[in-house]
């Protein structure tokens, strides 16, 4: 691709290549003898792989802690990294450390990326976003040190903290424990602090910006303005998902998982599940050993994910809060959805409408894809259970959640290559994929005479 080629390439176009141009130099990084402890790696694993932490979805087919040596753990974290804060972020952070000046295509990116509309301060936002990751993290990583200080020592216990700060704080869900957190599920440090890494993680950079704007003092704020109609958004959503979500998750799994919990673990499994689940995917029981009615509650959390701007994917926390508003207006006969006193914009609601359906329309071809390629079910009569494990891998790679039923390891070249695809698709996610296909600027089209149908 020449060079002039690529300076005419729209926003959406650069962005999908600068997610595929670090995966692929992430893939060529693993693929090398120090990054293994036996010195190779499958190309399609380190794609897999690679992908899944550029995407900070956190599926995984080979176990991180052993299997990648400290060269291959800090290539995966730096992926995770940059793949949180969102590559693009980082490429204008370093146009302007080095004095360069950025594109009208970068600014044109952080603006898609992080604010829904044209603001001039995108600069001091994207500032913002660095100094409060940089904090966050450092901040996860002493409040972690205390949980493995006496089992790993001072050196050990620092690294595993800061890895997995890091991987919570950008929703990544990689751990560098075999079973993630389940041996932790009763340790209440470990599980307040990664809950706030993933929620603030999770929440959305706009948001964090705004809420840092309204702490300011007054005689030093410029154009004192109330809080915006998404950061309200975002937190009432977000809110109601976590308190929601436990609750179901303890109801759900009382008679099963939970059953010998006392109550103060069962409030830290179910809360931290509710939360987790919906972009992190960090574990602290058996997913596998989960109720149905739960694993529905899953999948769900799942499909909703993070919110707009975040480190996580999913149709967005915003997106179900427009859908609900939708409805409700529609059920009283209104013509405008409204949401906190305002009305949001037609185009935003068609939007959202659009990415749903999409979204659900994609899941179930990867999944109809995976059941069709894969071999029959050995033993006969478990196709069911498998059935139930691909479904939960799509919604967890689309959701980029990380959690898993067990179908990873058994996924062929194939099963892998439509994982990967649906990764890649809820990092950068399916509006962008859609404008790359068709183009962003809409066209009228043929317009014929109205005739009705009967609906509902």
């Amino acid at each position: 691709m020449t060079l002039r080629r690529l300076l005419k390439m729209n926003a959406a176009s650069l962005l999908l290549l600068s997610y595929l141009a670090a995966i692929g130099i992430g893939t060529l990084l693993l693929i090398l003898p120090p990054s293994t402890a036996d010195g190779r790696m499958a190309f399609i694993d380190a794609l897999f792989t690679a992908t899944s932490a550029i995407c900070v979805t956190g599926l995984v087919v080979v176990d991180t802690g052993s299997f990648f040596t400290p060269f291959g753990q800090a290539i995966l974290l730096f992926m995770i990294q940059l793949g949180g804060l969102g590559i693009m972020t980082l490429s204008v952070t370093v146009f302007q450390l080095m004095g360069r000046d950025v594109s009208f295509r970068q600014r044109m990116i952080l603006q898609d990326v992080f604010s829904h509309t044209p603001r001039q301060d995108i600069f001091q936002l994207l500032k913002a976003i660095l100094v409060f990751t940089a904090a966050t993290e450092a901040v996860g990583m002493v409040l972690l040190v205390p949980v493995w200080i006496e089992s790993c020592g001072w050196p050990r216990a620092l690294y595993v903290a800061a890895f997995h700060s890091v991987s919570a704080f950008c929703n990544a869900g990689f751990s560098l424990f075999s079973e993630s957190f389940a041996d932790f599920r009763g340790n209440p440090l470990l599980n307040a602090t990664v809950c706030s890494l993933i929620v603030l993680g999770g929440i959305g950079f706009p948001v964090v910006y705004d809420l840092i704007q309204g702490f300011k003092p007054r005689h030093i704020k410029e154009n004192r303005t109330k809080r915006l109609v998404q950061t309200k958004t975002v937190l009432a959503t977000t809110a109601v998902l976590i308190v929601t979500g436990a609750a179901v998750f303890a109801a759900g799994e009382h008679e099963n998982v939970l059953k010998a919990a006392s109550f103060g673990k069962t409030i830290l499994v179910s809360c931290f599940q509710s939360i987790t689940c919906r972009t992190a995917g960090f574990n602290t029981v058996d997913i596998r050993a989960l109720s149905s009615p739960t694993l529905m509650l899953m999948l769900f959390l799942m499909f909703i994910g993070a919110s707009p701007g975040s480190c996580g994917g999913g149709i967005k926390t915003t997106s179900l809060a427009v859908l609900v508003a939708f409805g409700w207006s529609r059920l009283w006969r209104r013509a405008r959805v409204n949401l906190f006193k305002k009305s949001i914009p037609r185009e935003t609601v068609i939007k959202t409408l659009a990415l749903v359906v999409l979204s659900i329309s994609l899941i179930f071809l990867s999944s109809f894809v995976l059941l069709f390629t894969l071999p029959p079910a050995q033993p006969p009569g478990t196709d069911h259970e498998r059935f139930l494990s691909i479904l939960f891998e799509v919604f967890s790679a689309f959701g980029t959640v990380g959690l898993s039923m067990g179908a990873t390891a058994t996924l062929d070249t194939m099963g892998k290559a439509v994982i990967i695809f649906m990764m890649l698709v809820g990092r950068v996610g399916v509006l962008t994929f859609a404008y790359v296909i068709a183009g962003i600027s809409a066209t009228r089209g043929v317009e014929y005479a109205e005739e009705n149908i009967m609906i509902g």
